[in-house]
């Protein structure tokens, strides 16, 4: 699985990458596509608000395409939010 972090006008930070890399690599066992891909797209929307940091996966493959979209505090929390939602969706196309 091809992986694809994209941070929009901010540079990411090592702790951040790595958390991703963490919580992503579970899906090329999930998927079971070696051509399956993940798009990881963080903005932050407006900096003096709190909930301004907003997460948008998607994941490409041979079937449906998947997408998530979450805005919360931290970027963290807005990817756990995204795979945990992406994770349903796998789970009703299982049941398909």
């Amino acid at each position: 699985m091809k992986l694809n972090v994209n941070p929009v006008n901010f540079d990411i930070a090592e702790r951040l990458e790595k958390y991703i890399t963490k919580k992503t690599a579970r899906y090329e066992k999930v998927l079971n596509n070696p051509s399956a891909e993940m798009e990881i797209r963080m903005t932050v929307v407006k900096p003096e608000t709190n909930l301004n940091k907003q997460t948008q996966v998607r994941v490409l493959g041979n079937g449906p395409e998947m997408f998530a979209e979450k805005t919360c505090d931290t970027f963290e929390q807005g990817i756990d939010l995204c795979l945990e939602a992406i994770d349903r969706q796998i789970e009703k196309l299982k049941d398909k």
